[in-house]
């Protein structure tokens, strides 16, 4: 009986699962084989020839045990001269701060005894000037600044622009050597103060610091200077005067007008205010560079 052929039977084999980290051959290569090949073999020379890394002889050997006690040596000489030295430093360094507390506080009592005897030259100053000059001397005092004063007068705020990055070339500033921006200058703080001077202030300071005729308003970068004392914006200009009349008369003046293009075309700050009562104090010192007696005039018969 014939029957159909049959196939022989299908074995399946199972598969080897693949190794999470056969992604990664290049690493694992490097992980697996970390030292070269090249090196392998050389170790492998050396070891079949009878060569080590360490020396053989005795004197190789004793060379370098005495290499070994050298550096050794060296080592703990400088631990122990740093060790030593530490509480030399540290007491210079106390030295150091003692002698720096010590003369501050010294420059500190010379600096309050410069100040007293200013007072007190002041003062005599004072006297001398009501003894020989009567009212005229005292107006002479408030005129020059030697002497603080109080009374009615205005009070001017000019502060920089509240951006001050966009700077123009044209307007009242147009003629400056520099980029223009929303920032006070020192030339336009000056045109301020004359003006109020040629509007009737008897007596001006900016930020506390009272202006004579030797006064100085000049720029620093971008600070300005007074009397070579740098300001802080906001600048506060106090003059005392007719409070509402000189506000009037400044506001109006050729300089008042400037000061208004400047907060028009550059954004910068300012008010003004006429005050019943602002007080101002003597300059810290004014010098009499030339100065000699007057000549009493004879009457004639």
């Amino acid at each position: 009986m014939c029957g159909m052929p049959q196939q022989p039977p299908v074995r399946s084999t199972p598969k080897r699962p693949a190794r999470p980290d056969a992604s990664m051959s290049l690493l694992t290569n490097v992980m697996d084989h970390s030292l070269d090949d090249g090196y392998a073999e050389a170790t492998a020379r050396r070891r079949a020839s009878g060569q080590s890394g360490l020396p053989k002889t005795l004197r190789a050997k004793l060379g370098l045990a005495a290499g070994l006690v050298l550096a050794a040596l060296v080592v703990t000489v400088g631990a122990a001269q740093a060790r030593v030295a530490a509480p030399v430093v540290a007491k210079e360094r106390e030295e150091l701060i003692d002698r720096i507390e010590q003369e501050t506080s010294s420059a500190d009592k010379l600096e309050g005894r410069v100040d007293s005897l200013r007072t007190d030259v002041g003062n005599m100053q004072r006297e001398a000037l009501k003894k020989h000059g009567g009212e005229q001397g005292e107006l002479m005092g408030v005129l020059s600044g030697a002497v603080a004063v109080h009374g009615p007068g205005v009070k001017l705020v000019v502060d920089d622009a509240k951006s001050a990055e966009s700077g123009g070339g044209s307007g009242p500033r147009e003629s400056a050597g520099f980029s223009d921006t929303g920032r006070v200058r020192d030339r336009d703080m000056q045109r301020v103060v004359n003006g109020l001077w040629q509007s009737g202030a008897e007596a001006v300071s900016i930020n506390g610091q009272r202006l004579t005729a030797l006064s100085a308003i000049r720029a620093a970068g971008d600070a300005i200077l007074v009397d070579n004392r740098p300001l802080v914006p906001p600048y506060t200009v106090l003059a005392v005067g007719d409070g509402q009349r000189l506000s009037t008369r400044f506001q109006n003046s050729p300089d008042g007008l400037y000061l208004h293009a400047l907060q028009e075309n550059f954004g910068i700050r300012t008010s003004i205010s006429a005050q019943d009562d602002i007080r101002l104090p003597a300059a810290p010192s004014v010098i009499v560079r030339t100065a000699q007696p007057r000549a009493e005039q004879k009457g004639t018969s």
